[in-house]
């Protein structure tokens, strides 16, 4: 089936393909903005179980497009990436300027654990997002510019991280319900 490109207020992507998020990461989101997107990040574990529910182990092994991760490694990529970006909030609060380590996201998807079964993983999702948006509902307006390093991205704050995981949960539940659409699943 060729892939179709998608329009939103938010996002254009492809059927098949990641997401892409318009936005301009250089401008300051206003409070009931980030509250929105922290919304989104609370939500996450509920809506990956609900679009899992039912689903056989042939379709969690499914890429959600050709060349790309199956449903099983995309919910075993959010709760291994989502730990690292609760991790990197909490140094970009607690220490002056962190330096953010990256890692192989492609590669941590090949390890074993990535073809285990969902409930660790989704375990994992409902007590890190818990404690993440408790985190996150209390940074005060001046934390909001608390910057970090990233090698590979440069300087970010910690509202770029907002931006950038509340995009990365609407992302990859996106790859998941698409391909159930898809499919008729």
């Amino acid at each position: 089936m060729p892939a179709r490109w998608i329009v939103t207020a938010k996002f254009v992507y492809c059927d098949y393909s990641f997401p892409v998020p318009i936005h301009d990461s250089t401008m300051s989101m206003i409070a009931p903005e980030r509250a929105a997107r922290i919304q989104q990040i609370r939500e996450l574990p509920a809506s990956v179980r609900a679009a899992v529910d039912g689903l056989t182990d042939t379709q969690l092994d499914t890429p959600y497009r050709p060349g790309g991760w199956t449903v099983r490694q995309v919910v075993h990529h959010l709760a291994d990436s989502h730990l690292n970006a609760f991790v990197r909030m909490k140094l970009i609060l607690t220490e002056s300027r962190p330096t953010l380590k990256p890692y192989d996201q492609n590669a941590w998807a090949l390890l074993r654990d990535s073809a285990a079964p969902l409930p660790p993983s989704l375990a994992i999702l409902d007590g890190l997002h818990a404690r993440w948006t408790l985190l996150l509902d209390g940074v005060g307006e001046d934390q909001w510019s608390r910057a970090a390093v990233h090698p590979e991205s440069g300087e970010v704050t910690l509202e770029t991280l907002l931006k950038t995981y509340s995009n990365h949960c609407a992302n990859h539940l996106g790859q998941i319900t698409g391909l159930k659409k898809a499919r008729g699943w």
